[in-house]
């Protein structure tokens, strides 16, 4: 059985994350993915918006994902490579060459990552949503005062 294991926060998931959980998963025959704990998150000053409780339930629900597991250092890498007997480690090609240290007990894959989505994005097309819905509240609640 070929076993591969990915990272990540997987925090308002997207097409991106499924595509790239589907293309892990069918390089092997069974998909670990680690997930950035809430408290891992705190620590390289990231906050995710769903908890690490629902974001591991959400990836459950996937039929490409065989387990989770929590990702609480930068360091568990190599304990989860050897712990997990991992023969193969992939990331989105945003990390290409971060995790080469891996090659020495598994081989590395850099997927592609998919164009126009991300975590990112989303959270920043949000920021101007909001920024423009107040600023439309506040237009309309000085209208409300004039007329008063």
């Amino acid at each position: 059985m070929k076993k591969v294991l990915t990272y990540g926060t997987f925090d308002l998931l997207h097409k991106g994350h499924v595509l790239l959980l589907q293309r892990a998963r069918a390089l092997g025959d069974h998909l670990t993915v680690a997930i950035s704990t809430d408290e891992f998150n705190a620590i390289k000053g990231k906050k995710a918006y769903t908890s690490w409780e629902d974001r591991k339930m959400i990836l459950e629900a996937l039929a490409c994902v065989d387990e989770v597991i929590p990702e609480n250092e930068w360091e568990q890498k190599v304990k989860d490579v050897k712990k997990y007997d991992i023969d193969l480690f992939v990331m989105g090609d945003d990390w290409e060459g971060k995790f080469d240290f891996l090659k020495e007990y598994c081989q590395v894959v850099y997927l592609p990552r998919t164009e126009g989505v991300s975590t990112t994005k989303i959270k920043e097309d949000l920021k101007e949503i909001k920024a423009e819905v107040d600023k439309l509240s506040q237009k309309i609640e000085e209208d409300i005062n004039e007329e008063i």
